[in-house]
């Protein structure tokens, strides 16, 4: 995983440097699991395990982000630097991207079909999150 790229962006302005807490990155990954789990659910609806799902995956990149004491106010810039935070390849977020302009549909102009191999790469991309997420060494409690 790079510094030297997340110091760039926030060079940038991209993020911004700021302490993350053990708290905040205990309730984003609990949160997180939580959706994952919820999503996976295949009684629930396509659009609700989308929505489950997307926010699981966002909750985890963001936690990763955090635990590099970083933060941004793009969702998609969040996604974006996984090869940074987590040493994901570029795929996750390619994946991830196209989810994230598929919630905007939904969110923004209430388009809400559902593609069922979407779904489920991007169940399987928040699972690899899960599993990255949870080999990083926590923040120190505060």
């Amino acid at each position: 995983m790079s510094k030297q790229e997340l110091e760039n962006l926030a060079k940038t302005g991209q993020i911004k440097a700021e302490p993350g807490t053990r708290a905040e990155f205990d309730g984003l990954v609990d949160s997180a699991r939580k959706r994952l789990a919820d999503a996976r659910n295949e009684s629930l609806s396509s659009e609700s395990r989308f929505d489950l799902a997307y926010n699981a995956a966002h909750a985890f990149a963001l936690a990763a982000l955090r635990r590099h004491d970083y933060r941004s106010k793009n969702r998609y810039v969040v996604f974006q630097v996984l090869p940074h935070t987590l040493g994901l390849d570029a795929s996750i977020w390619r994946v991830l991207a196209k989810c994230h302009d598929q919630r905007n549909l939904a969110e923004y102009e209430g388009r809400s079909e559902v593609d069922e191999r979407l779904l489920a790469d991007l169940i399987n991309c928040t699972i690899r999150l899960a599993a990255a997420v949870a080999a990083l060494d926590p923040p120190a409690k505060t």
